[in-house]
């Protein structure tokens, strides 16, 4: 997997993945950010958000349940001082389809958190990670 960084201008940075996607970032204001992008450790939490959607979403549907939506809303607190890490991170799934059981959703999200989301472990060794979830019908 390989992406380039490169700087736009002042803190603002044009990220391209090896799939030639682009993600723009920038820093905050009071260190010459404009809010022109998304700053970097938002980014990383983007990032562990859609690992683990897709995980609950690939998981659901290989035991043939029909999912139609799947929200992931994270909340997440950093350490105050350098670095500041993540600390806290709650992961709530909102899941919508047919056929689904709590106990389905319920595994399909610890099997992401235990076994494949290689972002929330990841994240894990510096936060306490948590997770909820709901069916939307």
């Amino acid at each position: 997997m390989k992406a380039v960084v490169e700087l736009q201008k002042n803190v603002n940075f044009k990220a391209t993945s090896g799939t030639g996607h682009t993600i723009q970032m920038d820093g905050a204001e009071q260190y010459g950010g404009e809010n022109m992008g998304a700053r970097p450790m938002e980014v990383l939490l983007i990032g562990m958000g859609g690992c683990a959607s897709f995980d609950v979403v690939h998981i659901l549907r290989k035991r043939r349940l029909e999912v139609t939506g799947c929200v992931a809303e994270l909340d997440a607190e950093r350490a105050e001082t350098d670095p500041k890490v993540f600390t806290k991170i709650h992961l709530h799934f909102k899941v919508s389809g047919t056929g689904l059981t709590d106990k389905a959703v319920a595994k399909a999200v610890q099997l992401s958190a235990e076994k494949y989301c290689s972002a929330s472990i990841m994240l894990g060794k510096t936060a306490t990670i948590t997770h909820s979830h709901e069916i939307i019908e």
